[in-house]
């Protein structure tokens, strides 16, 4: 016989107030943790008790999440993944007026644009905060945009955080998920560095990597101690409670920021909303050149399409919204003396030159080192070793010598040669190949710093995402020192690794900007360390974990093994639309290079590639290793969708109702259908919804089927010969005219 059901006696206000003594007992917790409560010890006793009455009263309440339950433990933060309601997207980039007009003006062609909003584009850390009934339960970082790690208890020392929101003025939503950026105001940097150098720790480069760090502290008293700020620029998802019901309000993001505003969120009071790209411009020349006057570092100016519902209209590429565009100012620039010209080896094999130079600060950070790329742009900018240089971050984050300061020679300066032979393994240097600036090494399979490099890159989040396998880890697996062999011959052998292969590796720790051995301050000499054994020669922690994470990877969807490959051209993009053709490995190995060039997003020189590449038969037999040890190399067809419009193309235009702009796209190409821009007479369908534009104009006249969304929903579930009768405007006449016309197809395309 089953146990009663006592909860459902429990009346209501009850329920209620035992929800909430629970979740004010937790702050007040929180606070006394840190140090900063806000009621006595004995207001609290007074909760606890009331809160104790309730649940000896109705037992059923009492869950193991009660502050009655929990016994005093220091709080610590784990940096769970979790996954955001909404997509963080980030921002395309301008670099310049032209750039910037060149986006207004696609913006503008597709929807009639009424408003644009400027707002400083804070060099920080950005943040995902979700409220539910006005309450914060959860703070997490952009990471992949997807999926963040949870920083929940570290936002919470974030003054400027209202941890409940201010509903005097009017109700908050029931859900609401904003983001912003949190960041260390310039003034409190130094003085926070200060502190940090006294204590005998290294300083934070700059601002933005002292608010990264304060963020990821493990305990929150010490990023408590931080003065951490933020402001929020964007909403995520949302649902009813405005006005006593019905959908939340937000019409625009000037308006969206009113709202935050009125509920206690911190928004910034430097924004401007201008009707045309003559006032987008001067606020750009404004801030440009009065770019350190705000509390914050800024790295240039986001320009929004103000209005919600172009917004949606307008969409995002599967990278970047195109209704805003991050206009970046040029980074600033420093003049320093170039010690030496050295050479790197990349993963493709590619011999690349990098300057030395006397350490400086630029854009905010130390730097030392500064790609040239190749030796024909060492030429092209005429750097002799012993030059000074100018120097600057491209987009602020990449070190770049622009040129030498001529005027500032004194004839000890010599000319950079580039090496007959690879730095790594010795191997002679092959010919350039025509068409290619880089000379590389010919030494793929044996190269150690080509393995290293390959290596470090299947590890990375773009392909197989195994955070225990860093450029050190990579580093010691490729390059042990004796008595040790190399446990892997080429990274075919990754999925092979036992633990006895593991321990007797001991190596040299490498700077990962040089490549070369860091030394040990003490002695002076190469720093050597045992990377997977502790001092009694037992596995460190970090084994199991690489063990666990390599066992995740062979679950991987079919285009992050393409990726991890590290197949010349292939990255992300045309790995995604590779595998979505294709769907398995061996059709792609099997595929023929004009087959691979038809392919959506490929093109002949990475179809080229790809058949280069498979031709090598040590490259064939790494796939074949890794199909042995359980790598996914097949995307799985459950046939639960038909893929009815393979060979299709489809124009997605206006604002649906039932589907977001990238839902449309989706759903089109799960049903093996390609989703386009532009109209030809190529176009199988166009789709409309409201407010169409010149899309349906141009389908119309060339007499492309359009479709309004209950045709769209046919096409989806029934196919293009059913969708071809609900078209809503007339086929065209065969006539001489429309005969000639199809001539210019591809002009017209």
């Amino acid at each position: 016989m089953s146990a009663p059901d006592t909860t459902t006696d429990i009346p209501d206000e009850v329920r209620a107030r035992h929800t909430e003594l629970c979740q004010e007992l937790d702050d007040h917790s929180y606070r006394y943790y840190l140090g900063n409560p806000v009621v006595s010890d004995a207001e609290y006793d007074t909760l606890m008790g009331e809160l104790r009455g309730i649940e000896e009263s109705c037992p059923a309440l009492v869950t193991q999440d009660s502050p009655t339950q929990k016994v005093g433990a220091p709080i610590s933060v784990d940096f769970a993944a979790v996954e955001h309601l909404v997509r963080m997207e980030s921002l395309g980039n301008a670099f310049d007026v032209d750039e910037l007009n060149a986006w207004a003006d696609r913006a503008s062609a597709e929807v009639p644009v009424n408003g644009y909003l400027c707002e400083l584009k804070i060099d920080g850390l950005a943040v995902d905060l979700v409220y539910e009934k006005g309450r914060l339960v959860r703070a997490a970082t952009r990471g992949d945009g997807r999926v963040g790690e949870d920083i929940t208890l570290n936002v919470r020392t974030i003054d400027a955080v209202p941890e409940r929101l201010d509903e005097s003025v009017r109700p908050a939503p029931e859900l609401l998920e904003v983001r912003g950026e949190v960041f260390l105001p310039v003034e409190d940097f130094g003085r926070l560095n200060e502190g940090i150098t006294a204590a005998g720790h290294a300083p934070f480069a700059n601002p933005r990597n002292a608010a990264a760090g304060s963020l990821r502290q493990k305990d929150p008293r010490v990023t408590a101690t931080r003065p951490l700020s933020m402001i929020v620029h964007g909403v995520g998802a949302y649902s009813p409670a405005l006005d006593g019901g019905g959908d939340v309000a937000f019409t625009s993001q000037s308006q969206a920021y009113r709202l935050l505003g009125e509920w206690g969120l911190p928004i910034s009071d430097l924004y401007r909303v201008v009707s045309t790209m003559d006032g987008v411009r001067e606020y750009v020349s404004h801030y440009a050149a009065h770019r350190h006057e705000p509390a914050y570092e800024i790295d240039g100016i986001v320009i929004k399409v103000d209005d919600f519902a172009l917004q949606r209209r307008l969409g995002s590429t599967s990278r970047v919204p195109r209704w805003a565009i991050a206009y970046k100012y040029p980074p600033e620039e420093v003049t320093t003396r170039l010690l030496d010209i050295k050479v790197g080896v990349g993963r493709t094999g590619r011999i690349t030159p990098y300057g030395v130079m006397e350490p400086v600060v630029v854009a905010g950070s130390e730097v030392e080192f500064a790609t040239l790329h190749n030796a024909r742009e060492v030429e092209r900018k005429g750097v002799l070793i012993g030059d000074t240089v100018v120097l600057r971050k491209a987009g602020d984050v990449i070190p770049e010598i622009v040129a030498p300061v001529v005027d500032r020679r004194d004839g000890t300066e010599h000319a950079f040669t580039m090496p007959e032979f690879c730095p790594e393994c010795g191997t002679r240097l092959g010919e350039q190949k025509e068409g290619d600036v880089d000379l590389r090494c010919p030494n793929a399979r044996s190269c150690p710093g080509q393995l290293r490099e390959r290596l470090s890159f299947v590890a990375s989040r773009k392909a197989l995402d195994i955070e225990a396998l860093g450029y050190v880890a990579a580093t010691a697996l490729t390059q042990p020192l004796e008595p040790a062999e190399p446990p892997l011959r080429d990274e075919g052998d990754l999925f092979d690794l036992t633990v006895d292969k593991l321990l007797p590796i001991r190596t040299h720790v490498l700077d990962p900007d040089t490549t070369e051995p860091k030394t040990d301050p003490k002695t002076g000499e190469p720093k050597v360390v045992s990377f997977f054994a502790n001092k009694k020669g037992e596995p460190k922690k970090t084994v199991e974990k690489l063990f666990e994470q390599l066992e995740e990877a062979k679950s991987k969807p079919l285009w992050r093994v393409l990726v991890a490959l590290s197949i010349r051209h292939v990255g992300p993009r045309a790995a995604e639309d590779l595998a979505r053709h294709f769907r398995s490995m061996d059709a792609i190995r099997e595929a023929g290079e004009e087959e691979l060039a038809s392919v959506d997003g490929v093109g002949p020189a990475i179809a080229a590639s790809i058949r280069e590449w498979f031709a090598v038969d040590w490259h064939t037999e790494i796939v074949r290793k890794w199909a042995a040890a359980g790598v996914r190399m097949e995307d799985e067809d459950d046939g639960s969708r038909p893929r009815h419009l393979e060979g299709v193309t489809v124009v997605v235009t206006g604002s649906l109702e039932r589907f977001s702009r990238d839902g449309a796209k989706e759903a089109i190409a799960e049903r093996g259908g390609r989703a386009t821009s532009s109209v030809s007479r190529k176009t199988g369908f166009v789709v409309v919804g409201d407010s169409p534009g010149s899309k349906y104009d141009k389908a119309v006249k060339l007499g492309v089927p359009v479709l309004d969304e209950e045709g769209f929903r046919v096409l989806l579930e029934a196919g293009p010969d059913a969708a071809a009768a609900r078209r809503i405007n007339p086929e065209p006449e065969e006539t001489g005219e429309e005969e000639a016309g199809a001539g210019n197809e591809e002009t017209e395309a």
